[in-house]
């Protein structure tokens, strides 16, 4: 088994940016007896360098990752033999993880496309074969077979997205470091709810716990991330964390469910929330609330693919009115009822625009069984791109109600684990937290910013 240990920054498919922020960072790798990111020699780490610079300048080194400034993870690395650029959107909401495929002979190169005439390892999954039969079995949709009597696919999303192809399996290139025979679908048909921005990159890594998610393929009984607060940039690390500058990490046990039910998503990372709190005090919120009905809906799901956090009806809104009691002599109320930011955040705010720092805000707590996540300053809002009334901005409250987006989930986004250590232990079933500061965690691997 290798470990592997790397650095990511947040990049967006909804806002599009004039410069993109490129980082780069050594990506390590040993062999089965050795633990290079438990055991870290720091005369193999070199810096990470930051730089503003155009993309279509940026040429991929074999040794470094480059990831894009905005606000989904995304991953750049290569697939195929020869090896193809692709760029994928780390997701732990997603089991396969695919690549817009372009079939044509003669389509030009692209890092938004990958050719599988172009390569040699690339294999199609016949229909018949237990990886289209049994591994799928946690799809929403499960596979038909097309007419080639190959595994045929379709991924639809909460955002109203979907892709659909052919599961097939390729050779991934982590560093110089070649994966063979992983599967992955080949997709090439694409709806997205902003073709713009999701054009910009090939696919997305599915992270999940199911048997097809790239971790569990990797056969990595763990990984954490890292994401910084003040500029979005952090690390993913693939393989076991004892270091002795990070603070013991509290435990909250992943969620099992052994019989398939309607609304429950068994490979989803589904931990048990208790209660929230804000500033510190618990809110009367009945404990009947957080757990899941007997269709399995009101699981509470741990998403790197989403950037905020949303809460059924219930919870949204004794949390939506308790922190608006709160803020009442501090900040003012955008009042529009037509105005919903993402479909689902109906708490926002007018603050001027000359004014350089929000007021002090009370604190936001998640209560989940055995750890709790604590959001504060600059999370607890988030300024909207592109909207002002006046001289005035739009600042949104970043929890959002899931009853608005017709989803029967709490969903647990990734601007509210900022500053958080997220391990992700498979092997006991559970998920670790711990408060840091994750650009110093950084710059303790040697990715100095």
């Amino acid at each position: 088994m290798r470990d592997y240990c790397f650095a990511f920054n947040f990049s967006s498919v909804k806002f599009l940016k004039s410069c993109f922020l490129f980082f780069f960072c050594t990506l390590f790798s040993v062999f089965h007896s050795i633990h290079l990111c438990s055991s870290l020699n720091p005369a193999l780490v070199l810096p990470l360098k930051t730089q503003v610079i155009p993309p279509e300048s940026v040429r991929r080194s074999p040794d470094k990752l480059p990831f894009r400034h905005n606000i989904s993870l995304t991953v750049s690395l290569t697939v195929g033999t020869p090896p193809q650029n692709v760029t994928m959107v780390i997701d732990t909401g997603s089991e396969l993880s695919w690549l817009h495929c372009n079939t044509s002979q003669n389509s030009s190169s692209s890092s938004s496309t990958f050719n599988p005439v172009w390569s040699s390892s690339y294999s199609p999954i016949p229909c018949s074969s237990s990886t289209c039969t049994d591994q799928t079995r946690d799809f929403p949709i499960r596979p038909s077979c097309d007419s080639n009597q190959f595994c045929h696919a379709t991924l639809s999303y909460a955002d109203a997205s979907s892709s659909e192809g052919n599961l097939a399996t390729d050779t991934f290139y982590i560093g110089s470091s070649g994966i063979p025979n992983v599967v992955f679908g080949c997709m090439d048909s694409i709806f997205s709810s902003n073709s713009e921005e999701d054009s910009k990159n090939t696919g997305l890594m599915g992270m999940n716990r199911g048997s097809l998610s790239f971790v569990s393929q990797m056969g990595f009984p763990k990984f954490s991330y890292c994401i910084s607060e003040y500029d979005f940039s952090g690390l993913l690390l693939l393989g076991d964390a004892n270091f002795s500058w990070l603070a013991p990490l509290n435990y909250t046990p992943l969620i099992e469910m052994s019989t398939p039910l309607p609304y429950f998503d068994r490979v989803a990372y589904t931990v048990q929330l208790e209660g929230i709190k804000v500033a510190h005090k618990l809110l009367p919120i009945p404990e009947s609330v957080f757990e899941p009905d007997h269709t399995g809906a009101g699981q509470t799901m741990v998403d790197s693919g989403t950037q905020f956090t949303f809460l059924l009806g219930p919870a949204y809104t004794a949390l939506r009115d308790h922190f608006l009691n709160k803020t009442a002599g501090s900040l003012r109320v955008y009042e529009d009822s037509n105005f919903v930011f993402q479909g689902a955040m109906d708490l926002c705010y007018r603050v001027p625009t000359n004014q350089t720092r929000l007021p002090p805000l009370p604190s936001v707590t998640l209560v989940f069984r055995g750890a709790e996540m604590t959001v504060t300053g600059d999370r607890i809002l988030y300024r909207v791109p592109g909207e002002r009334r006046g001289n005035d901005s739009i600042h949104c409250f970043t929890f959002g109600n899931s009853d608005l987006l017709g989803v029967e989930a709490f969903v647990i986004g990734h601007l509210h684990q900022q500053n958080v250590w997220m391990e992700f232990d498979l092997k006991k079933s559970r998920i670790g937290l711990a408060e840091i500061r994750c650009d110093l965690a950084g710059q303790k691997l040697g990715m100095g910013l």
